[in-house]
This record gives structure tokens, sequence and C-alpha cells, in this order.
């Protein structure tokens, strides 16, 4: 996943012993390593890519690659098709064909940023699925980078909560904050600075909740003259996101969470009227570093940079 994870757990004194968080931890950073040789579309040869070899076919697929692909599919629908993991060949297009070279930034291909004809929306996505035999039929290829993070974070957090129930697991942006943390207080999450500044935008306070970010810090390249990211609009098949920089919410599941956040960014300037209608605790930055959150994540700022 081209990123870091990070487990903390606060341990409840006299209940538990060290060895059980070990192993609690150890089979949660393996779920991350599961999720990712499952939904890699960085290696030819994963369940996702053979898959995607032939959409218009049966496969027989992994449990954790047919869940995935079961959770995208309820994300496309939930967000009227705003969330689309049909983007594989627009990110592949604009030159994002390989993973860890692009966390630098500074990437130059000679693609052109393409786009569709207009008046040619892309119609919904009708993966079918065979529960009994652990098959799909994709119809189109997919890409499962975002969900595929916050599905691992939601996992393996339910791995660790066998062993306690105060617990924090953060992978590249997203994380997911259960019960208190070390000092019996909630658990204190900060907000990066798109802009590379010291310290944080602001810092929630967390419990029982998932806080995932969207951003265009790190992934952003220059393709055929033009400065583009990752978040593809899957309207038009380009970059999307007019004038913002990052998009962070706040939820109760991190994979619903991390499909919020980049569907939120998708809004652009529209993005507190969309945040308020959809009852979305949110908070973003724009290309002028200006900073502003939806009235309900409010409860969840403990403070925020002047």
């Amino acid at each position: 996943m081209a990123t870091e994870v990070t487990i903390k757990i606060a341990p409840t004194r006299g209940v538990y012993e060290r060895h059980d968080f070990d192993e609690a931890i150890r089979t949660a950073l393996e779920i991350f390593h599961t999720v990712e040789r499952a939904c890699t579309r960085f290696d030819p040869t994963s369940p996702l890519m053979r898959a995607n070899a032939s959409p218009t076919r049966w496969h027989k697929v992994p449990d954790v690659l047919y869940e995935t692909l079961r959770e995208a599919s309820s994300a496309h629908q939930r967000t009227a098709g705003r969330f689309d993991p049909r983007i594989l060949e627009d990110l592949i297009a604009l030159g994002y064909d390989r993973s860890l070279a692009f966390a630098s930034g500074n990437i130059v291909t000679p693609q052109r940023a393409l786009r569709r004809p207009s008046g040619q929306p892309r119609g919904p996505w009708r993966p079918r699925f065979r529960g009994g035999s652990m098959e799909v039929l994709l119809g189109e290829a997919v890409d499962l980078g975002g969900i595929g993070k916050g599905l691992a974070v939601r996992w393996s957090g339910r791995a660790l909560a066998t062993h306690t129930k105060n617990y924090m697991v953060e992978a590249g942006g997203d994380c997911y904050c259960a019960g208190v943390a070390p000092d019996a207080k909630s658990w204190r999450v900060g907000i990066e600075d798109p802009f590379l500044g010291d310290e944080p935008l602001a810092v929630l306070s967390l419990r029982d909740r998932a806080a995932t970010t969207s951003s265009i810090r790190l992934r952003q390249w220059r393709a055929g003259g033009e400065s583009v990211h990752h978040l593809i609009d899957p309207r038009t098949g380009c970059p999307g996101g007019e004038d913002l920089v990052a998009v962070t919410v706040v939820g109760k599941d991190p994979a619903a969470a991390e499909v919020d956040s980049k569907s939120l960014f998708l809004a652009g300037r529209q993005i507190a009227r969309t945040a308020s209608r959809r009852g979305i605790a949110a908070l973003w930055v724009d290309a002028s570093g200006a900073v502003d959150f939806s009235t309900n994540m409010s409860r969840y700022l403990l403070w925020q940079r002047s």
C-alpha cells in the first residue's frame, strides 16, 4: 500500500498479558499484507489484476478480494456513482502505472491529460457476484486502492478488538481510534498541513471513530505539461476537486469514511453544501491554504490553528 502502518494499544491494567498484544498486533499487520496481495493493481499476477485482465468473464477470487469488491459496489451505489473504482484506465492514461515512484510527487510523464467526450457519462457499475463459489464478474477493470486500505484498517481493528477495547490503527492518513488512549482520554489525531507546515492544521478528539484524509500532497505529477493528481472524477476521467487540496472526514467506519472523503473532495467548490446535505463531519483545505469545516466536524475539533 506504499504506506507505513502504526498500531497503538492502551492496556487495561491487570487484565491482559503482553504476549496477547504481540499476537494481536501480528494478526492485525498480516491483514494489511493479505489485502495488498489480493487487491493491488501494481502486481500483474495479483488476483485483482487477473480478474481485470478479462473483466467480462467470471473469476473465482480470494475471500478478501470478494468482500472488497462487494464493499466497492455498495459504496458506488451509496454515493450515486461519485465513488467509482472504474478509474483504473484513467490513472494509467495519466501515467500513474507504478506505485512507490509517485510518493515523491516529482514525476513527469509524457501522457497527455485526456478527457472523456462530453455528453457521454459512464453508466452505473454493475458487477455480479456468486457468493457460494466466491466468483465475480467485474464488467470493467477496477482500482481498489483507497477502499482497500480503509477495509484493511477496519478488519485489523476487529482483530485487535478481540484482545482490547482501547487501540488505534493508522495507515497513510486513514485511522480508527477505539476506546481511550493510554492517558485514559480520547485519542488525539493531528490533521497534517498539506502545505508541509511544521504543526498540524487541527487536532481531533476521537473515541470509537475513524478519520480519513484524501489529499493531493504526495500523489501529484505532470502529464503532458499539465499538473494532475490521483483523485479522479469518474464523470470526466480527469483529476477533480476544483480548488481543493485535502479533505478529512470523521465517521464510524474507516472504509465508509475513506469513500466519503474522496467523494467530498470531488465535490470541489460545492463541498460545504454537499457535506451539510449528507450530514458528514468534514474539514477541508483549499488551494489558498484556507481551512473550513462542516457543522458536524466541530464536535471532534480539539484544537485548530489560527
